[in-house]
């Protein structure tokens, strides 16, 4: 006999289904930023509660939550075979309320983006607007749905650069660590989850290519992104990034090792959350940037 789902049980469905875990760390993130790379940084007590930050934090944490949800709802079908007990929409959360909180999450984003620029709301328009493409067809394609995924979590710090205008050159960079980390992490992910893929027609690099050809492309990706880090620390004159770059490549290289030898689900899994280790990492030495 099932227990019946209570109050409780529907509100930890839907913290797992917008994936409250990333929001935080989405939110981190972007403080992290703003104290560390934007500054002032002693003025760091102000920042932590200025009008501004809070309004764009929460814009685009209702982005991301709303683009989750509609990630979901286009998968449930696919990830019944590849993550069962994950599966939220259909068990704690009809069809149509979820499309109600995505539509309702998006306007809500967009509207405290407009509050603070166009440039702002143009962004969350075009990370709403990405993201439904991404959901509904561009992630079944080989490699554009890695590149647009990639691309919407980096827009999180682009967006910093667009309104506050300051250290751009600082957040770009981050923002193409982020990109260039959840590429590599979203090629892995597609290698975990073939099987489920394969099923419902999605056209993923593991399925085209296959995976070998899918690693080789990862080690390219990889070695192209590394010597760019530190070639821009040159540029830049700026020993500090160059010791940077330094820590964050011991797990990378790591990362490489295990991806040579990965050949199972289990492997590919792993793979994936040294990935999030490794963005963790690379947000965390923005204190010494």
């Amino acid at each position: 006999m099932t227990r019946p789902i209570t109050a409780a049980d529907y509100i930890k469905g839907f913290l797992r289904l917008i994936r409250v875990q990333n929001l935080l760390i989405v939110v981190g993130t972007q403080y992290l930023a703003r104290i560390a790379l934007i500054g002032p940084r002693e003025d760091w007590p102000r920042l932590l509660l200025d009008g501004r930050m809070v309004i764009l934090t929460l814009s685009t944490v209702c982005i991301a939550a709303a683009g989750y949800i509609i990630n979901d709802y286009f998968d449930v079908k696919i990830d019944i075979i590849n993550k069962p007990e994950r599966v939220i929409i259909g068990r704690y959360l009809k069809r149509r309320w979820a499309i109600t909180a995505h539509q309702a999450l998006n306007v809500i984003g967009c509207f405290l983006g407009l509050l603070l620029s166009r440039w702002v709301f143009a962004v969350d328009v075009l990370s709403v607007s990405l993201l439904w493409f991404y959901s509904a067809n561009l992630k079944r394609q080989p490699f554009i749905g890695n590149l647009v995924v990639s691309f919407l979590t980096a827009l999180s710090l682009i967006v910093m650069a667009v309104y506050y205008k300051q250290n751009e050159n600082l957040l770009i960079m981050y923002a193409a660590f982020a990109f260039v980390v959840t590429l590599v992490r979203e090629i892995i992910k597609d290698m975990e989850d073939v099987r489920g893929d394969a099923r419902y027609g999605c056209r993923t690099l593991p399925i085209v290519w296959g995976i070998r050809r899918t690693k080789s492309l990862l080690y390219v990706i990889i070695a192209a992104f590394i010597a760019t880090l530190f070639l821009t620390a040159d540029s830049w004159n700026n020993p500090r990034l160059s010791w940077i770059f330094m820590l964050v490549l011991i797990p990378v290289a790591w990362l490489v090792y295990r991806l040579v030898l990965a050949d199972t689900r289990r492997e590919y899994s792993y793979l994936s959350n040294l990935c999030k280790l490794i963005m963790l990492m690379g947000v965390l030495t923005m204190v010494w940037a």
